[in-house]
């Protein structure tokens, strides 16, 4: 049935081409029907926020994605509030028991000095896959671009698997203006003299996935992912929608 042309993607167990959902909350019944379909598309879940600590029957929603290939981890704000509760060998033993094998590593709600989170990053990769994020959830505050370039490299070269871009699930904040605009000179200069398959941009719409496939072509990171939506942003990725439409393999972007 293959007689199109189309963009090539990253298959398997990808290591770029990433798209990492956010589970909000998605009851075991429809998760299961969800991931059966769809799970091939699937590479990272987050279950979101700090919704993990309140969600029932939580190691086997972990088993479920782990049996289809997928990788879950706790959202940063939990991660955040163990953090500032002073919980964070309580927090480890938890992600053990429940057999979580990568953790977030966050500051966009509380300001964790980044001498502190490479210090934590530098204890957790011994044990853990570690992920970063770099951004704040707050839409006043202000990063520098060189602040946050320095900050992926640093974040990277202490023993991270990925940096998140902060977006939230709203797009408001991070990398987006309040109005939900991409700021794009950010961006262009996030991917100057960095690796971009390492970083994870969060897109949690249909315009800001789209913008991120035109730029950097069909095997970008995503993140903050619908579940609802990952057909979509597959076929996005695939040039089969009208904004991605006369997109060929030859404008492939990443390595």
């Amino acid at each position: 049935m293959d007689f199109l042309t189309l963009p090539e993607r990253t298959s398997g167990s990808r290591t770029y081409g990433l798209t990492s959902v956010a589970d909000f909350g998605t009851p075991m019944g429809e998760l299961r029907n969800i991931l059966a379909d769809y799970s091939h598309i699937i590479d990272i879940a987050k279950i979101g926020i700090g919704s993990a600590y309140v969600t029932p029957n939580l190691k086997k929603k972990v088993d479920l994605y782990k049996e289809y290939g997928i990788k879950p981890y706790c959202g940063g704000t939990l991660f955040e509030k163990c953090y500032y509760q002073n919980k964070i060998p309580e927090y480890l033993s938890y992600l053990c028991e429940l057999g979580i094998e990568w953790v977030e590593v966050s500051n966009g709600t509380l300001d964790i000095p980044l001498d502190q989170r490479l210090e934590l990053i530098y204890f957790l990769k011994n044990n853990f896959n570690v992920i970063a994020e770099v951004g704040s959830k707050d839409t006043e505050k202000e990063m520098p671009i060189s602040e946050w370039r320095a900050e992926i490299k640093q974040l990277l070269e202490a023993g991270c698997q990925y940096v998140i871009t902060e977006g939230r699930d709203s797009g408001t904040s991070g990398i987006y203006e309040k109005c939900g605009t991409v700021k794009s000179d950010l961006i262009q200069e996030l991917v100057r003299d960095l690796d971009p398959n390492k970083i994870i941009f969060e897109a949690p719409s249909a315009k800001h996935q789209m913008y991120f496939i035109r730029e950097f072509g069909p095997n970008v990171n995503l993140g903050n992912v619908k579940l609802s939506d990952v057909l979509m942003l597959e076929a996005q990725r695939c040039g089969l929608r009208s904004e991605t439409f006369y997109m060929e393999a030859q404008e492939c972007k990443l390595p």
